[in-house]
């Protein structure tokens, strides 16, 4: 992998939006919509770029963890459901001049057989660091580094 790629762990409630969801999805892509946490969303507006890694995780459900791979494969764009008044992600303040809620479009690479737990990426000694594993962390797109990446990627073999 170049080393001028980045890496995310981007998280997703499977019964709304699951590694399933986006390996069936048209031309298995899809906008990740619906970020309404300004530091997530700068993630995406400020630094995600084409090629970016990114471990999709379920989060809120029997099984938390990595269920597979995605990589970014659009320029950061607004969220357009920040427009649409009958969204639950529409946003009163947002105007088509001044969008304040960004997106990046995710493509499916892989889907693990089993999910890589939390618990399983919470007792690896080289992930001790990793930002999802810190008191209060809630973010729904965090940085990971390459070799943290690999890391959990080595979990599921």
């Amino acid at each position: 992998m170049s080393t001028n790629l980045q890496f995310w762990i981007m998280k997703s409630e499977p019964d709304v939006f699951s590694i399933g969801h986006l390996e069936k999805a048209k031309n298995q892509t899809t906008p990740w919509e619906g970020v309404r946490n300004y530091q997530a969303r700068n993630f995406m507006r400020d630094q995600m770029k084409i090629g970016d890694q990114v471990l999709f995780y379920h989060s809120s459900c029997d099984v938390t963890g990595v269920a597979g791979i995605a990589e970014v494969t659009s320029v950061t764009y607004p969220d357009p459901t920040q427009f649409i008044k009958t969204s639950e992600y529409f946003d009163a303040g947002a105007t088509k001049d001044k969008p304040r809620w960004f997106l990046v479009d995710v493509k499916w690479q892989k889907t693990f057989k089993d999910v890589i737990t939390l618990e399983k990426i919470r007792t690896a000694p080289k992930l001790k660091d990793l930002t999802i594993l810190k008191k209060g962390n809630r973010l729904s797109i965090t940085p990971c580094t390459e070799a943290e990446f690999k890391n959990i990627i080595s979990l599921g073999r």
